[in-house]
């Protein structure tokens, strides 16, 4: 058994920190694919990372391409756990534009309506 076993199995607590740093670095590497393929996709378009201790439940990702924008919230998967108000800040960003949860499974579909959008 190696140590890493072995203070997991002794501390819940350890084990539970563990559970949310591997799940953040999943989120996080989708987040940083999924802003490279953007970029990719519309040239010239800027992709920001929107801040949640500014406005907790806001988004993640901000897309400005031409005259259009919209906004993501990235999750590692369909059962990621969704904070408060991040509902309410993707719902309403959508009534103005275009704002979507998005995750690998849904990934092609999202970003084919971001196209509809962005008139790509």
């Amino acid at each position: 058994m190696n140590i890493e076993a072995v203070v997991l199995d002794v501390h819940p607590l350890l084990y539970f920190l563990h559970e949310v740093i591997s799940v953040g670095k999943l989120e996080n590497k989708f987040q940083f694919n999924l802003k490279k393929e953007i970029k990719e996709r519309y040239p010239d378009c800027i992709v920001t990372k929107l801040d949640a201790n500014d406005i907790q439940g806001i988004p993640d990702l901000l897309i400005l391409y031409q005259d259009k924008w919209a906004t993501l919230e990235c999750k590692k998967d369909s059962k990621a756990k969704i904070q408060p108000n991040q509902p309410y800040y993707v719902e309403k960003m959508n009534e103005m534009s275009f704002s979507k949860f998005i995750y690998p499974d849904n990934k092609e579909e999202v970003l084919n309506e971001l196209d509809k959008i962005f008139k790509k």
